[in-house]
Formats: structure tokens, sequence, C-alpha cells
């Protein structure tokens, strides 16, 4: 057993091939559990784990699945592996793909065999072309092995995993978005209900995780509920890949405990702030998150905490910002991102988004009105409540706008109030 899981294979750039991963353990689960235990027993050490979804909403896993019918009728059960990472300052799931594939190929043949599901994809980020590679490679040797295909292990129990590249939008990785992507159609996030565990991909029970969670699930099988709950350090179960990008002297990604201070994994782990920056503030699960400020350095990450403080932890992935950087550029810049991967089905996200994105920038370039405030809150209110928009782009995209406003507000005033960025001669600061 060990404490990081998640990243015990990961050694150098190069991932291990099959005979390493099993050397140090891989697929003794597969061999122990495909065909001597049920699929209600790995659903119910699943449930009792507390794994929650590490995509950045946090569902809990095993009652996720517990929504899948498990009756035997004709027809295909889907599992699909969300590996789109398209969230802005979000690599966690890459680092695992290119450096230890066999540990997603497994964790999938296990989730597989819980819910029953025959088929499998992975949908991965177009851009993700070595993590494809290599994740086609484990699966050759995988099925090669007995695995994965026909019959694995000789049990009698079917799994075929296929990789499949995006489309190439952010909104894909948005959970319908994705399954109707990946059947052909435009990318537009469906209304739910049904929901895809009931049906979802061509109309059959499908369950959709990201690239982590599903990792997990291999050692949760192999070492049991109770270990992986005592991983964590409060009330989530487990690790968990953090990561921080900005101007720090270290960025990277780290497994470590549930809960873990934001402190510890800024200052220890990304070695603190560069010379001659200090922290202002950071976004705490990738770019779709409220802001939190030095005073929040303290607060352990994980899923209720940081809610609590009113943001997410979304993807556990940091963005710093700081001191030399304008708020309102940096926000400009996300909401030109978000305001350009909209699918365009809703009226809100569609028009609402390009029209704060416009705002901003006059702001930000001395064109700014006071009105221009009233107009961005009115819309931050109105994006942002749950119901507005046909999904969660819209109001994800808005919350670090509102929270820029609600604690740099003085910032954009002055933007308004002397017709320029008065971060305009510093270094780096747009």
């Amino acid at each position: 057993m060990t404490d990081k899981p998640l990243t015990k294979n990961i050694k150098g750039d190069k991932p291990a091939d099959l005979a390493a991963y099993e050397a140090n353990g891989g697929y003794v689960a597969v061999r122990d559990t495909i065909g001597k235990k049920s699929s209600s027993d790995l659903l119910d050490i699943i449930k009792d784990s507390n794994l929650r979804g590490r995509g950045g909403a946090g569902f809990p896993t095993g009652m996720k699945w517990s929504f899948v019918p498990m009756d035997k009728t004709e027809g295909h059960k889907y599992l699909v592996c969300n590996a789109d990472e398209m969230e802005p300052g979000t690599f966690k799931d890459r680092v695992i793909m290119e450096k230890d594939p066999h540990q997603l190929v497994e964790g999938m043949i296990l989730s597989a065999y819980t819910i029953d599901a025959d088929i499998g994809y992975i949908f991965i980020r177009a851009e993700y072309h070595a993590a494809a590679r290599r994740l086609r490679e484990a699966i050759n040797a995988a099925k090669e092995k007995g695995y994965l295909g026909e019959n694995i292990l000789g049990t009698g129990y079917n799994f075929e995993l296929h990789v499949h590249s995006s489309a190439g939008r952010y909104i894909c990785g948005e959970e319908t978005a994705l399954l109707n992507s990946l059947e052909g159609k435009r990318a537009n996030p469906r209304a739910k209900p049904p929901f895809p565990q009931v049906s979802g991909l061509w109309g059959r029970p499908t369950i959709v995780n990201n690239v982590e969670t599903l990792c997990n699930i291999t050692h949760i099988v192999a070492n049991g509920a109770d270990w992986f709950k005592d991983l964590g350090l409060g009330e989530d179960s487990g690790t968990k890949l953090f990561g921080v990008s900005g101007r720090v002297k270290s960025p990277g990604c780290w497994e470590l405990p549930m809960g873990t201070p934001i402190r510890e994994i800024i200052e220890d782990h990304a070695g603190g702030m560069a010379d001659g920056y200090e922290l202002k503030g950071f976004l705490p699960g990738g770019a779709s998150t409220d802001f939190l400020l030095p005073e929040h350095l303290d607060l352990a990450m994980d899923y209720d905490v940081i809610m609590k403080a009113g943001s997410r932890m979304g993807t556990g992935t940091m963005i710093i910002l700081d001191d030399q950087v304008c708020p309102v550029a940096m926000v400009r810049n996300i909401i030109e991102f978000f305001a350009r991967e909209s699918c365009g089905f809703c009226t809100p996200c569609r028009d609402g988004l390009p029209w704060v994105h416009k705002i901003l920038d006059s702001i930000e370039n001395g064109r700014g009105e006071p009105q221009g405030m009233d107009i961005l809150n009115r819309q931050a209110a109105f994006l942002g409540a749950i119901g507005h928009t046909n999904c969660a782009l819209a109001p994800g995209a808005i919350e670090p706008l509102a929270s820029a406003m609600k604690y740099f507000g003085d910032e954009f005033n002055q933007h308004i109030e002397e017709k320029r960025c008065p971060y305009s001669n510093k270094n780096g600061a747009n």
C-alpha cells in the first residue's frame, strides 16, 4: 500500500510498459475481481469509500453508479471516460494519461465490470496527442494479455475499450455534450432528465466520469474502502492531484491528501511566490471558480470547506493572481475564452458572455463608463443563477467575474475613473 496511489508508477517522462506496471501491482485487482466478485459487491465498496468525482462537481461516485439499471436486457451499456480536460489552468489528467496509461485502463475495466458495461470510450482532448498514443498502446498490450476484449481472463465477461479524440471545444467536457459529440452530433448539452445513467450514449445506460476518478477505482478495489477513507485529512476521502500555475517558483502537479491546506500547496510544494511578486488572489479549481484571497490560505482543500468560503474546489488546480497582474485584464481573458467556447444553444450564454467581454475590454482599455459596472453586476446575477442557461458553462464562466468585482471592485472603478489601466506600466500586467 502507498499513501500516493495515483502517482506511485510515475518516474520520469516515459510511462511504464505492461510488464513494469504488473510488477508494481498492476492488474492484480482485475485478476482478483473479474468473475470472482459480483458487481453489487464492488458497488458497495465504491459507495463505502466516499469517493467523490474528481472532475469538478464532486458528486459521490457510488451514488451516481447506483442509478444505472442492472436488469439483464438486450443492448449495450457504456462507460465513458471524460478526458477532455479543457478547463484553463488544469493539467492533472494529462499527467496520468501520459505517464501511467495502464492505470486508467485498469480503472476502466473494474468500473465497467461494476456497472456491467461492455463498451468503453476514452473521450480525450484533441490536443493530447502523446496521451492518446500511449493509451492506445496500453489498450493493445492489455488486450494481448487478456485483460480486455472478449472473455476476459476466461471469465465470460466482455469489455471493449476505444480512444476517441474530442471535437476540440470546451463544451465537449459537459457530459451530455460529450455524448452528443461521441455520437457524431453537434456538441450541445442535452436536457435532463433523462440522465445518462438511464439514457445516455445512443439511448443506452451510460456512466461518464473523469480520468482521476476512474483511476481511483483500482486502488479502492485493491485496498478497501477504509484504507481509502484514511488517506484524507478531513471529511473527504482519498488523495487528490493538486496543481498550481502562475508566478510561483515551482508550478506543477502533486498528489496530496484531500484536505491539504492551501498554504502548504502554494508555499511548500509550489515553492511560494516568485521573487518580486506577492499573492493577490487565486482561483482554487481552474478558471471557472470564484477568486479567493490570501486570507483563505489556511483553508483545507476539500469540497465543503471551499464551498463555504464562497468558491468551489473544482479540479483542484489553482491559478495564481499576483500583485503585478491586472485583475480586470485577467477576468477579461477568462470571459473571452468562455464566450468563444459557448455552444450557442441558449441566448444568455451565446449573447450574454460576448456582451460581458465587450464591457470588460472597454474598461481595461480606458473606454469604460460607470454604467458598465451596473451592467456587469446585473449580468453576473443573471448568468450566475442556475436554471437560466441550458448548462453550467455560463454560471461557471461568470464566477471569476462576480468574485473579482466583489474583492477588487475598487480597481474596476479606478479603470473607469482614470480612463486607463493602472497596471499598464507594470511588467506583464496584461
